[in-house]
């Protein structure tokens, strides 16, 4: 039909091990000695969980290597790893069954093309990350690296074995955890090294500033605070060795010359206070932002890692990574949904906030999609897995948002060139102040030794530095809770700042699904004018078409018995009903059929007027009536609106295709403040430019397809309806999940609150700095002091960063 209208672990015991059997001369049995013809075709590299000696790791490489397919298999007990070599690489595949019936687990190593992906423990600011990835570039076998402190992740390309990554990241400092498919069940185990030294190094320290008043020999009071400083400066002094090794001025070497310094020159109370802070303070911050960190890694927890599959009568449990696409699952009432997929048998409603942010649960029929992480309320229910594990929505999402966490923000990148700058700057004025006065006469050596060392403190950017990764961290990670995925903390800040946004009105808007608004009969019944355009319409696909037959049904008016159905291209259907020919269509197919609308000319005029498609219905003698046909306004979208104008975006704008009529009903109903109707696709970009050239940050909201050229246009591409919907998420910077407005206030309320809070912490950042430095002169400033304006500061810019992972819609 056409119409005017186009609504656009196991133990070794287990299998006989005993430690006698452990080999003393080497750690990693080899049985076969590889050629390089073995090692030709698909390789993978996997985890091995369970095994307590080498010869499990020979049981394995065994088993392996009798499996069809497998050309090579290497097992090395001590890094746990495994790596192998196929013909085909479904033979990968059926590595886990066989390992497993061992009494052993498999995960396939994580990797992002052919770089692997490590988790990093123990970073304190984006200045360790610098330090980490000079030195491992330092290295032959390390093609690129990359190390996000934020995220706390390195991206890295090696040829070295995987064991070697990890022993040079510990001579660093840190620690290395090789990222899995599987890791959401297995986080490695805390090190709880770090906050050990803490308390044992503050312990001397007190015992040694308590002993100053007594009549210990100042010999032993010394020597507490010696050992303080080795127990509590061991692990920055080693990062700090590295890091001058790897040419880079980071926090540990100008923290660790400025404690050598004061106990050259004696202050030993004084060197062990600032070890013992500076270890204070990197506790502190480590365990706040790996809070803002789990703000991610949570949403790992969303899924259920075995599902119920259903095999002919029978349900058998089974880990959702070794399900495949087509299977069944069974999902109980009260049960989380674990995998993708669409429901065959059973009706629910499902609690989809954890994917799209919606608050009130979605009923779900026969044909709906459901996705893996949301919670099953009350009905069974039976599902069809159309993604496997890995490809699920929830999947997406957290890629999607750590590749957004990675992502420099043009403001953190600013800072970072500035801290590039200023502490190399402030350590020369250092050495400077510590030299040249006493040379030139002006004072003492150690008064000015003092103070220079008072200035490597000071040289610390760490507040600074860390002033926008962790907020803009914070916010990805609230955000994508919420059902919102923000691609990078540069559109977050651009969001922040949008003062116009333009929306596409078919879809956005609106329902984008036309519903009978009006019916007028003219010269029949109105239960008759429906039974014909119900008889009419039902063999049409057209969206006009479908609503008049949804509202009959609704009405429970029956069609009619008809024959000789056509589609009139551009005009309407027709067919016979009872031997007579009826129509169903547009002015133009009556004008053709010389018929006269007479009277109701003028109501169809006003109906058009305000926005509705008409469906003249009759025959060649006569006009049985009309049907209006309207695309109705989103609920949510008026309030929506509303409340993008009260956190602060000055012009709200609606884009249509459709007649000046249509527009203007839609801009009342929905409080836009202005709107660009008849518009082809080229003609919405060009009102968004329009409204850049008046000065405005646009973003423009569409569904991602349609809107593209205006989309690319904005300042600010934002799609909706992303769950479910690989091309939405793919090609807009920001993607609300749900297919309605409710979350886009909510964004920019995010977006401006992260910008205000990256200024305070920047702003407080530099004051502090500033302060350091001014009381540094008049002799105010103390090695101790300056020490807590800059852990103490980091840790307040951490905290104040923290509360955007509590902003709610």
């Amino acid at each position: 039909m056409s119409h005017d209208h186009e609504p656009k672990d196991s133990c070794c015991s287990d299998q006989g091990c005993t430690s006698t059997q452990v080999p003393t001369f080497k750690k990693e049995l080899t049985l076969h000695q590889p050629t390089v013809s073995d090692r030709k075709g698909h390789s993978g590299e996997f985890i091995v969980y369970g095994m307590d000696c080498s010869a499990c790791a020979a049981t394995i490489e065994k088993a392996v290597r009798r499996t069809a397919g497998i050309s090579y298999v290497q097992v090395n007990y001590s890094t746990g790893k495994m790596k192998v070599t196929a013909a085909e690489p479904a033979a990968l595949d059926t590595l886990s069954d066989t390992v497993e019936k061992l009494g052993y687990t498999l995960e396939k190593v994580q990797q992002k093309g052919n770089a692997r992906i490590y988790t990093i423990e123990g970073m304190d600011c984006s200045s360790c990350a610098l330090t980490l990835e000079k030195h491992l570039k330092t290295h032959a076998a390390v093609k690129s690296v990359s190390v996000h402190f934020a995220s706390g992740k390195m991206t890295i390309e090696h040829d070295n074995p995987i064991e070697e990554i990890m022993r040079e990241v510990a001579k660093t400092g840190y620690k290395a955890s090789l990222v899995s498919n599987k890791r959401r069940n297995r986080e490695g185990t805390k090190d709880k090294s770090g906050p050990h030294a803490v308390v044992l190094s503050g312990v001397l320290l007190l015992c040694g500033f308590l002993g100053s008043y007594t009549d210990v020999s100042p010999v032993l009071i010394t020597l507490l605070y010696a050992i303080s400083i080795v127990i509590g400066g061991y692990k920055p002094a080693r990062s700090a060795y590295y890091a001058v090794k790897s040419r880079s001025l980071d926090m540990n070497v100008l923290m660790t010359a400025a404690v050598l310094g004061a106990a050259a020159i004696g202050e030993w109370l004084e060197g062990a206070t600032v070890v013992w802070l500076f270890a204070l303070g990197n506790t502190l911050q480590t365990r706040s932002i790996e809070k803002t960190r789990h703000s991610i890694r949570n949403l790992l927890d969303l899924a259920p890692p075995e599902a119920f599959v259903k095999h002919g009568e029978q349900l058998l449990r089974k880990a959702v990574e070794d399900i495949a696409v087509g299977e069944i699952i069974v999902v109980k009432p009260g049960d989380k949904i674990p995998l993708d997929g669409k429901v065959v048998k059973g009706e629910s409603s499902v609690n989809q906030a954890p994917i799209t942010g919606e608050s009130v649960p979605v009923d779900k029929y026969r044909g709906d999609p459901v996705y893996a992480g949301t919670m099953n309320e009350h009905g069974s229910l039976e599902i069809m897995v159309t993604q496997l594990v890995e490809d699920t929505t929830i999947s997406k999402i957290i890629h999607l948002v750590e590749e957004a966490q990675e992502q420099k923000a043009p403001t953190e990148a600013f800072v970072d060139k500035f801290a590039r700058i200023y502490t190399p700057i402030v350590f020369a004025l250092a050495l400077a102040f510590m030299i040249l006065p006493p040379v030139f006469g002006f004072g003492a050596w150690g008064a000015w030794f003092y103070k220079g060392l008072e200035l490597l403190v000071v040289a610390c950017p760490c507040a600074l530095v860390i002033s926008t990764p962790v907020a803009i961290v914070s916010a990805i990670g609230n955000a994508a809770k919420h059902g919102v995925l923000i691609k990078g903390g540069a559109f977050l800040e651009i969001a922040g700042r949008v003062s116009a946004i333009a929306f596409d009105k078919t879809g956005t808007l609106t329902e984008g699904r036309p519903k009978v608004a009006e019916v007028m009969a003219t010269g029949s019944t109105e239960e008759e004018l429906l039974s014909i355009a119900h008889t009419l319409e039902a063999y049409s696909t057209h969206p006009i078409a479908k609503a008049i037959v949804d509202y009959a049904n609704d009405k429970g008016i029956s069609p009619r018995q008809g024959e000789k159905f056509r589609n009139l291209v551009g005009r309407g259907v027709s067919a016979y009903l009872g031997g007579q020919e009826y129509f169903a269509g547009n002015l133009k197919l009556f004008a053709e059929l010389n018929m006269l609308v007479g009277e109701i000319e003028s109501r169809i005029r006003s109906l058009q007027q305000e926005g509705n498609t008409i469906v003249i219905v009759g025959n060649r003698d006569q006009i049985l009536g009309i049907v209006a046909v309207a695309d109705t306004v989103r609920e949510t979208s008026a309030k929506a609106l509303r409340d993008l104008q009260h956190v602060g975006v000055r012009q709200v704008v609606m884009l249509t295709g459709d007649n000046e009529g249509t527009a203007k009903k839609v801009a009342s109903q929905t409080g836009v403040n202005r709107y660009f109707a008849e518009l082809l696709p080229e003609n919405k970009v060009s009102a968004v430019k329009q409204l850049q050239h008046e000065g405005h940050v646009v973003a423009m909201v569409g569904d991602g397809i349609n809107d593209a050229p205006a989309l690319a246009a904005a300042d600010l591409g934002i799609a909706m309806g992303g769950a479910g919907t690989d091309t939405a998420m793919e090609t807009a910077d920001i993607v609300l999940m749900a297919d309605h407005l409710e979350k886009l206030p909510y964004t920019v309320k995010l977006s401006r609150k992260a910008i205000r809070i990256i200024k305070q912490n920047i702003w407080f950042s530099l004051i502090m700095k500033a302060a350091a430095l001014i009381l540094i002169f008049p002799d105010l400033l103390t090695l101790w002091i300056a020490v807590i304006s800059d852990t103490g500061a980091a840790v307040i810019v951490i905290l104040n960063s923290m509360r955007l992972l509590k902003v709610t819609s």
